[in-house]
């Protein structure tokens, strides 16, 4: 078999013919610290360690002081250049706390000290909840850094796919992390959990709720035309066939007992964000809306990047070729990828741009829009499921509006 050419770097770019001449950049805001770059568990649907792009086998498996410091300085620099008041700094890996939580305390101290006064850093520690202690809990409350938990869904049975090298389930430490974090809610940031299909919908969402997450993220599995997730069909993009929405249905499940809930304490993220945007309101997320992208990552060796998602459509395409030690983040956001990413509508094909709903939708999570060859301005693999969705979204909002209820 005749191996597959890779892709150019930035497909999107030389593909579209877009115009970007009189782009003024969004300035970043969000800031990916990628503190430990291995993982101590195994999931079957990894798409960073078990997906085509093993560029993380070449990095460092920690960022040392030096690369941190230097983040910093970027951060800082960028923060001075653009008179931010407030960024975010998501401490990341792999596993950030694979070593412990010293090595999230120091990347968050050296944020915080390298920016100008006045500049507020609110710092989120991203974990699979099999490392974290009640000492080690306490220690991230005390340089005032949240911790958010990755799950797929509230019982064992949603989470047998999350296993360690062994094949251990690592649900039972989960477990105890998330009551250990509904323990002490001023450091819960939320849970994020990807759309399985295979689990029923409200079992998902109820389990979840029970862990008392402040914010409820439900993901799309990372999927394209190429790749396409379980229970769709790849392909050549667009919209011209009638399509299932299996993904659209069981969000749309989950959404009406979510609106149905009254005033639940856990917020979930997409749907407030779909309502938001029906209402006239501007995005905030990746997922859906036409907001321009301002986040990136920093690797452990310092290696500036594109979100990780972006890994699951070809290896590689997540690089700039940029690094915090020779470039500003300023130099980022002349890249032609991250630009791609914060044109909004000028950047979606003539399909998308046609869509009644493409406002909400804002052609889905870029990622999943590429296809082969042609790159990302195409239609998201879950274009039917995203319509499906708002215009239940749409439905509910409206009803509610015209009789009250």
């Amino acid at each position: 078999m005749t191996a597959r050419p890779r892709p150019p770097a930035h497909p999107v770019w030389p593909h579209t013919g877009l115009d970007a001449t009189d782009h003024v950049p969004t300035p970043l805001r969000q800031f990916v610290l990628k503190v430990h770059g291995r993982c101590n568990l195994d999931c079957t649907y990894c798409y960073l360690y078990r997906g085509q792009d093993s560029g993380w086998r070449d990095r460092p498996a920690r960022a040392d002081a030096r690369t941190m410091d230097r983040a910093a300085a970027r951060i800082a620099e960028h923060v001075r250049a653009h008179g931010l008041d407030h960024v975010r700094v998501e401490l990341h890996g792999g596993e950030p706390l694979l070593t412990g939580p010293a090595p999230v305390r120091a990347y968050a101290r050296a944020v915080r000290r390298a920016v100008p006064e006045g500049c507020r850093v609110t710092a989120t520690v991203q974990t699979n909840g099999t490392r974290l202690t009640e000492r080690g809990l306490e220690e991230l409350t005390e340089d005032g850094i949240r911790v958010g938990l990755s799950l797929d869904g509230g019982r064992a049975a949603h989470n047998g796919r999350r296993v360690d090298h062994a094949g251990r389930p690592a649900w039972p430490a989960a477990l105890a992390t998330a009551r250990r974090l509904a323990a002490h809610p001023d450091a819960y940031a939320g849970i994020l959990c990807t759309v399985d299909l295979a689990a029923d919908p409200l079992d998902v969402y109820h389990s979840l709720l029970e862990l008392a997450p402040p914010r409820l993220d439900l993901l799309l599995p990372h999927a394209n035309w190429d790749r396409p997730p379980p229970g769709l069909r790849g392909g050549r993009p667009g919209r011209h066939r009638p399509a299932p929405t299996p993904y659209g249905d069981w969000l749309a499940t989950v959404f009406d007992a979510w609106w149905d809930g009254g005033r639940p304490r856990t917020r979930v993220r997409l749907f407030q964000e779909i309502a938001a945007l029906l209402l006239g309101s501007p995005g905030a997320a990746e997922a859906v809306g036409l907001s321009p992208v301002a986040a990136v990552v920093v690797e452990t060796d310092g290696t500036i990047e594109q979100v990780d998602s972006l890994r699951s459509a070809y290896r590689g395409a997540a690089e700039t070729g940029l690094d915090v030690f020779r470039h500003s983040f300023d130099t980022v956001l002349r890249h032609p990828g991250v630009t791609a990413r914060q044109l909004g509508e000028r950047a979606l094909g003539a399909e998308c741009r046609a869509c009644p709903v493409v406002r909400v939708c804002g052609g889905g999570n870029y990622v999943h829009r590429y296809a082969p060859g042609t790159g990302f301005r195409h239609p998201s693999v879950y274009c039917a499921d995203l319509e499906r969705l708002i215009r239940h979204a749409a439905h509910r909002l409206e009803h509610t509006v015209r009789t009250g209820t």
